[in-house]
């Protein structure tokens, strides 16, 4: 008895693991100048600084940092310049969670919402976050509540604006995309609440995600791909070239289904009959509905004038005879005679 090995009648099913991980779907994941150009650039300065703050000059970092401070001091002195200059750090250096999350969370954003609105973001969570935690400290120490000291502290980086980008582009996300990011954003806000090793930092990093949950609706529907198809005009459908219609202006333009142009005063008729004879088809007209009005007055205008002549008048546009008497019916020309002789009467005047 043979045994089959089952392994050899299926197919293996592909590894999932590290090993399905291709290096091009993480390098997409990453900042580039064309595609995130926001994010790529201040990803190099945040590089720059975070190197020298692990490898420069001691005191000259510390001197760096105590003058890019947000601390209430310095937000009462020059508030423009030190939440400019407290955001080109990284508190933690080149090893800091919050410098791998600035380079993954807002190259997505940016990539669904644009350089503009993602840097938007990032400065109104950083700005508004540290407004919330330092002015209350300044309110504290002018009520005599805390130390004087409290109003100098070293208060710098970028976890504030990368919390209210992680809030934004939740938003952005499927369903459970959406609240698996918002319930680990969550679990890192608590987990500072529960250290509480930096009551500021602690109470600023909720702030500056429910900040950036708040830009929900002024982010969605609005990213470049949204915004590219609302400046295209959406294409309304194709009609065909207009055929030579029964009743219409006489005189206008007609053109044929075959792409030909009938010139102003042709009849319809003609137009028809010779679209007709293109496309290899017979089509019957009615002579008295495919002229045109003007056609059809001459022609009443001609049967008029046949008629008062007694049939002697010409076509239109050839001079008439001179009218005669009407034949008689026995004479042996047909009257002829006497038409010759009325007109020599009227030549000579007798």
């Amino acid at each position: 008895m043979n045994v089959v090995d089952p392994d050899g009648m299926l197919p293996r099913r592909p590894r999932r693991g590290p090993e399905a991980l291709r290096p091009g779907r993480l390098l997409r994941a990453l900042p580039t100048p064309h595609g995130t150009p926001f994010t790529f650039c201040y990803a190099l300065v945040l590089l720059a600084t975070a190197i020298y703050t692990d490898y420069g000059d001691e005191a000259t970092v510390n001197q760096l940092l105590r003058e890019s401070s947000t601390d209430a001091a310095h937000l009462a002195e020059q508030p423009l310049l030190v939440l400019l200059a407290s955001a080109l750090w990284i508190a933690g250096g080149l090893y800091s969670l919050y410098g791998i999350l600035f380079v993954l969370v807002l190259s997505a954003l940016e990539r669904r919402t644009g350089g503009a609105r993602t840097a938007g973001v990032f400065l109104l969570g950083h700005v508004l976050a540290t407004l919330a935690t330092e002015l209350p400290v300044a309110g504290a120490v002018a009520a005599g509540q805390l130390p004087e000291a409290s109003l100098h502290r070293l208060d710098y980086g970028i976890s504030f604006g990368v919390m209210a980008c992680v809030g934004a582009l939740a938003g952005l996300l499927g369903p459970r995309a959406k609240w698996t990011v918002l319930g680990l954003a969550f679990l890192m806000c608590a987990q500072d609440l529960v250290e509480f090793a930096d009551p500021l930092a602690s109470w600023g990093h909720p702030i500056a995600l429910l900040t950036g949950m708040a830009c929900w609706g002024l982010l969605r529907d609005k990213g470049p791909a949204a915004a590219s198809a609302a400046d295209g005009a959406v294409p309304g459908p194709l009609r065909a070239p207009p055929e030579a219609r029964e009743g219409g202006p006489a005189g206008a333009p007609q053109q044929c289904p075959g792409g030909t142009v009938a010139g102003r005063g042709v009849r319809e008729e003609a137009l028809q009959r010779g679209c007709a004879q293109r496309a290899g088809q017979e089509v019957p007209v009615r002579a008295e509905r495919s002229q045109p009005q003007a056609a059809r007055d001459v022609v009443r205008v001609e049967d008029d004038l046949r008629d008062a002549h007694g049939g002697e008048a010409g076509g239109v546009g050839v001079a008439p005879r001179v009218p005669g008497a009407v034949p008689l019916a026995g004479s042996a020309d047909g009257g002829g005679q006497q038409r010759r002789r009325d007109a020599d009467a009227l030549q000579t005047g007798r």
